[in-house]
């Protein structure tokens, strides 16, 4: 379905080159992000209570070509599988088939486009789906990888006139929540990937359905572009009615981990970020003040849903923190029925009712 070679190469061509840097100041933020990504565990662990089962993860620091290579690695861990079994199904067309492989270039050179203007825009995540390490034995858990993107952090920290040091600590703290989030809780990467196997099983991948869809997804964009009604993204566009269903439950998941992240960047306080309101300010005005075109694209692209997910998570770890405690707030890792719902997500109160009240703490990774 995907050329992944094409994505890369299509990927790289097209991604924007970052800030100018010399070289001894490149290789200085490399090492610097490296010893501070390999630090934050303590303030994250002394904030949240939650303890990561990695002694020490995996760290990378990359361009943005190197982002671009991590993430269809990534993306091939994920959709190889299900594309094989689709095939088994008879629902997609045979490999080495003209259909297939016309077809297989062009999403290829999609993604790859795609990709191209993510990677000027992800300061770092937490890479859930990475490919088997071939000297690890055969029974170790999957691995994860925190991954920072130079680049865009240097570019960012510019823009916004922060102390560049404090700035990339407040990042870092950011992934290494992540990082503990998917490490401390036993089941949650089983359940986020359930989640996104179950949505791409549930596609349609009838030709007319899809050309209706995508015909959406065009009108959504042109609507974006000239300001007029409501673009919905390009994944709301692509949805069947199963789908929207899934990624209801798959979204309240996202949107904790998200919020709960943006919590502990700021939560930390002062004695380990001492810029750190000073750099919340200024990146959320960065955050509101991009352009209509700009915000027609990140609408698309499911950017601004990713953006509201930050806001309504962390509202929702504030609130849930400051009424009740942050051992009571832990107890939505204890297994997928303390997950917050949409409805719960909104108002916190309810989630409390529910899951808050009853029973002594309940200790993370349940």
């Amino acid at each position: 379905m995907i050329d992944w070679d094409v994505a890369v190469s299509t990927g790289v061509r097209w991604v924007r080159p970052g800030p100018q840097v010399s070289l001894s100041e490149a290789k200085a933020v490399v090492v610097e992000l490296h010893d501070l990504a390999a630090t934050v565990a303590e303030p994250v662990q002394r904030v949240t209570g939650m303890f990561s089962a990695e002694e020490a993860g995996q760290i990378a620091v990359v361009d943005r070509p190197g982002w671009i290579r991590a993430n269809i690695d990534g993306f091939r861990v994920v959709l190889d599988p299900l594309v094989e079994h689709l095939r088994e199904q008879g629902r997609v067309p045979d490999a080495g088939s003209v259909v297939a492989t016309v077809g297989s270039r062009v999403t290829g050179v999609q993604a790859g486009l795609i990709l191209a203007y993510l990677a000027g825009r992800v300061l770092g995540q937490y890479e859930l789906f990475l490919p088997p390490d071939p000297a690890a034995p055969e029974d170790a858990a999957p691995a994860g990888r925190l991954t920072l993107v130079a680049p865009n952090i240097v570019m960012v920290e510019r823009e916004l006139r922060v102390d560049p040091h404090d700035f990339r600590r407040w990042v870092c703290l950011h992934e290494e929540t992540h990082r503990t989030q998917f490490t401390a809780v036993s089941w949650l990467r089983g359940y986020v990937q359930q989640q996104m196997t179950e949505f791409l099983l549930a596609s349609e991948l009838d030709p007319a359905t899809i050309l209706n869809r995508m015909r959406a997804a065009a009108d959504a964009v042109a609507g974006a572009v000239r300001g007029n009604g409501h673009a919905e993204s390009l994944i709301e566009a692509m949805q069947t009615p199963r789908q929207r269903e899934i990624l209801d439950r798959l979204s309240c998941v996202m949107t904790l981990v998200e919020g709960h992240g943006d919590y502990v960047m700021d939560a930390v306080g002062p004695e380990v970020v001492p810029t750190v309101a000073d750099i919340r300010a200024r990146f959320n005005a960065r955050r509101t003040s991009a352009g209509r075109v700009e915000q027609a694209i990140r609408r698309i692209l499911g950017i601004d849903l990713k953006m509201k997910q930050y806001a309504q998570g962390s509202r929702f770890v504030q609130t849930v923190v400051r009424e009740a405690g942050m051992d009571v707030f832990n107890r939505v890792w204890t297994s997928p029925e303390t997950l917050p719902t949409k409805e719960e997500l909104a108002d916190p109160h309810l989630w409390l009712a529910r899951v808050g009240d009853g029973g002594g703490a309940l200790a993370a990774g349940g």
